[in-house]
């Protein structure tokens, strides 16, 4: 049974630091709502520790979840996502990097192609990113980009979204729309 006080809108930006507890949050907020649940995920498993990083994620995550890989095609998966169905993108700052380390990506093609498919989603659509504008500045030019292109992303995405949440400490802070 959906839980009327944790109604989600159609757009919500959860936003956080790393192990801020951003996902939890968005898992929360996204298990409110009538099942099963699509996780749209962007990470790969380059190494050890991200396989494990994944491997954690998805235990935590029980049916009714589906999950779909999607680290480069996301604007796809989220076009692709059963019409009504509540979808969780975990994480933007990963499929931004897969994007970014793709030389024959064109960026501002992608990320149009993006905002896009979240402003037309088909349900309830919960996105989780990195916040990586509060550190200092980055050595050097792939990494001052990254977080440039993370920082454009993440306006333009609050500008569509309904909700903006950012945890810290594990603490949901509602900076745009009706708290949960």
């Amino acid at each position: 049974m959906p839980d009327e006080t944790r109604a989600v809108p159609r757009l919500t930006l959860v936003l956080g630091g790393a192990r801020s507890g951003k996902s939890a949050h968005a898992e929360w907020l996204v298990s409110a709502q009538a099942g099963p649940w699509l996780y749209v995920a962007t990470a790969q498993g380059w190494d050890d520790e991200m396989r494990e990083r994944i491997a954690l994620h998805r235990a935590r995550r029980p049916p009714p979840w589906e999950t779909v890989d999607a680290p480069r095609d996301l604007a796809g998966a989220i076009r692709r996502a059963p019409p009504g169905r509540p979808v969780l993108v975990d994480c933007l700052t990963l499929w931004l990097t897969n994007a970014m380390l793709d030389e024959e990506a064109d960026l501002a093609a992608e990320v149009a192609d993006l905002l896009a498919a979240c402003a037309a989603a088909p349900g309830p659509l919960v996105l989780v990113s990195n916040e990586v504008g509060f550190g200092i500045v980055p050595e050097n030019a792939l990494a001052r980009r990254f977080r440039d292109e993370a920082g454009r992303l993440h306006q333009r995405l609050a500008t569509l979204a309904d909700r903006v949440v950012l945890v810290v400490a594990g603490l949901p802070m509602t900076i745009k729309g009706e708290t949960q």
